[in-house]
Formats: C-alpha cells, sequence, structure tokens
C-alpha cells in the first residue's frame, strides 16, 4: 500500500544538501535531507529561483537613506530584483504546496530570519529578516532557522 506523503515545509535548499549557497557550498543538515527525501518538505533557493548564479559574489541587505532597502553585492551591484523576484516564486510555491511553516537558513539576505548583515560586509549582525523570510512571515508562513529546528529535532 502507497501512502501519499505531503510536504509540510520549504526549506533553504542549501540545508538539503544543494551546493547553491553564494561560494557554491551547501550547509547540510543530515534531518533535512531526510524531510526532502521522504517527501516531508520541498528545497529551493529564492536566489537561484531568481536568476543568480552559483557561485556569486556574496551579497547584504542595505537600508538606504530614504529607508527603502536594497541588496547589493560585494562589488556594489545591485540585485534587488533578483531578490525579490526568488521570493515571489518562492511563496509561490509555497502556496501552491499548501505548505505553511518554513525551514530557512539564518544570517542570508534572502532566507535570514531574526538576524541578518547589516550591508556593510563587515560580518556585523543586525535585526531584520531575508526577502524571502519577510515575505513568508508577511504571507502566514511560519519560518525558523536551522538553528531553531536543531534544537527542536534535538529535544524529540
Amino acid at each position: 500500500m502507497n501512502k501519499t506523503v505531503t510536504p509540510e515545509y520549504i526549506v533553504s535548499a542549501c540545508l538539503s544538501g544543494e551546493k547553491c549557497r553564494y561560494d557554491g557550498e551547501s550547509n547540510t543538515i543530515d534531518a533535512i535531507v531526510k524531510m526532502v527525501n521522504e517527501g516531508t518538505a520541498i528545497a529551493l533557493c529564492p536566489e537561484v529561483m531568481g536568476g543568480l548564479p552559483t557561485p556569486r559574489i556574496p551579497c547584504e541587505i542595505k537600508k538606504n537613506q530614504d529607508g527603502t532597502l536594497s541588496i547589493i553585492n560585494k562589488n556594489n551591484n545591485n540585485h534587488t530584483e533578483a531578490f525579490i523576484r526568488g521570493a515571489e516564486l518562492a511563496l509561490d510555491a509555497a502556496v501552491r504546496a499548501g505548505i505553511t511553516k518554513a525551514i530557512l537558513k539564518q544570517r542570508s539576505p534572502s532566507c535570514g530570519c531574526g538576524l541578518i548583515y547589516d550591508g556593510t560586509f563587515s560580518g556585523k549582525l543586525i535585526e531584520g529578516n531575508g526577502i524571502t523570510a519577510e515575505l513568508f512571515i508577511k504571507s502566514g508562513i511560519k519560518v525558523i532557522t536551522e538553528i531553531e529546528f536543531e534544537k527542536l529535532h534535538d529535544d524529540c
């Protein structure tokens, strides 16, 4: 008897072993790989979905003087449109699959939740969310970081 598995989570693809980080590496977490393999999670990378290559020059969110946000890379090239496009495509995938929970990579300009880099490429963290995480949260998707997931998973 085949049991149909319904995905419960969207996860950052780098957490599932995909080498899609800016440096061409991953942040593999075995329990998340297992979830994707079992069909309880869908892995995606909003940055790649938005059209950015892998590897790519690191990007951070920068607050402009007028209060708006831009996503710039270390060479000061603006990639805001690609990040927004990727976030919208990721949200569309979650909505189509009926998913209301996400496990996203902390500190990322796309997926970061709670803390992100400050836009100076100095390693300084500030309160805030990445573009995809913010869109998910505003759309009613519960977002946790991989660190929060590991703490919950370790307690099981």
